[in-house]
């Protein structure tokens, strides 16, 4: 038997970010790396540290086991700290580069406020970012005394307790044709051509469109409803269960109902203001908001109903967006949840 022939098996022990460090010092010297000779040191010393977080959470059983980032997406990012840039009079200067960024600014940075961290990235699309990380302070909102109950919704996005009614753009759909045409263009290309990589580009802004457009409505939608309301109550949607519906997948995705949710809260804590998540199997939608009468059964196709205790007529979501109000009532005066009502 010829030992040479035989594959050492991995040594299986924990790497941490010193010893990888030490590695990456070796690597810049070879030849099929030099490359790396040719960046900053500080965003590849930065993978390293985000890299050894990724590991700690694994084996902390918070997260996945780590993976690689495919290159055929396009995507991918650089971190700068306070020693990799220079910032002045809105001007900012990266490692190595002898010229400042030409920025378009989305919006100012907070007066007299110092960038601690800098990250570029590029999505898919193509687009360049760059995000810089400030220490600032967010003055609350002047007290108002509004309530809303929001109840989500696919015919409308929410249906608020005011009986206001906010329409879904239903962005997905609006350029399913532009992306069809863009996918069937794409999978023409040779695989590994240039032509496929532009293709996959195309397809990549019809995507990039539909997904800024989407936060766009939502950003505004979730700004004017933590501005006008003291106190917000919404459910808590299952909406990885939701997705597993193959007939309501596509239009589940495209409401985006956790992205909405989770811009309610982070504003909300920004400027005071009390959002309020009611259990995800409080039957709201079967409730009579006026007598309290709960229906065994209430199909999705029925959008009004008249209650038997009490002879109201409901329209669907309004009546659950004033059910979902007043549970949110009961929690904030009792201090606890409210649980669904079992017969």
């Amino acid at each position: 038997m010829n030992r040479s022939r035989i594959a050492r098996p991995p040594e299986r022990r924990h790497v941490g970010y010193p010893e990888t460090s030490a590695m990456l010092t070796k690597w810049k010297r070879q030849d099929d790396l030099a490359f790396l000779v040719d960046v900053s040191s500080v965003p590849l010393q930065q993978t390293l540290r985000h890299l050894q977080l990724a590991f700690t959470a694994f084996r902390s059983k918070r997260a996945r086991h780590p993976r690689f980032k495919s290159r055929k997406r396009g995507r991918g990012s650089a971190e700068f700290t306070r020693s990799a840039f220079r910032w002045r009079d809105g001007h900012l200067w990266l490692a190595k580069l002898d010229q400042p960024l030409a920025i378009v600014w989305s919006r100012p940075l907070p007066e007299g406020a110092e960038p601690s961290t800098v990250t570029v990235s590029r999505d898919a699309a193509g687009r360049w970012f760059c995000s810089i990380l400030v220490e600032t302070s967010v003055e609350h909102l002047p007290a108002v005394t509004a309530e809303v109950g929001v109840d989500a919704g696919l015919t409308a996005l929410v249906t608020l307790s005011t009986g206001e009614k906010i329409a879904n753009p239903r962005h997905e759909r609006a350029d399913r044709l532009r992306l069809a045409r863009a996918q069937k263009a794409l999978s023409r290309k040779q695989k590994g051509s240039e032509n496929r990589a532009k293709a996959r580009v195309r397809v990549a802004r019809v995507y990039a469109r539909v997904a800024d457009r989407r936060r766009d409505h939502l950003h505004k939608l979730s700004t004017r409803l933590v501005r006008e309301n003291q106190t917000i109550v919404i459910e808590d949607l299952a909406v990885t269960n939701m997705v597993k519906n193959r007939s309501l997948a596509r239009a589940v995705s495209d409401v985006a109902w956790s992205e909405l949710r989770s811009m309610i809260e982070y504003k909300a804590a920004w400027y005071g203001r009390t959002v309020i998540v009611l259990d995800r199997w409080y039957p709201s939608s079967t409730t009579c908001g006026k007598c309290g009468h709960l229906l065994d059964t209430l199909p999705l196709g029925v959008r009004d109903w008249t209650c038997p205790g009490c002879a109201a007529v409901h329209d669907r979501d309004v009546n659950a967006s004033r059910v979902i109000l007043a549970a949110g009532r009961a929690v904030a005066a009792c201090g606890d949840g409210v649980r669904p009502h079992r017969r």
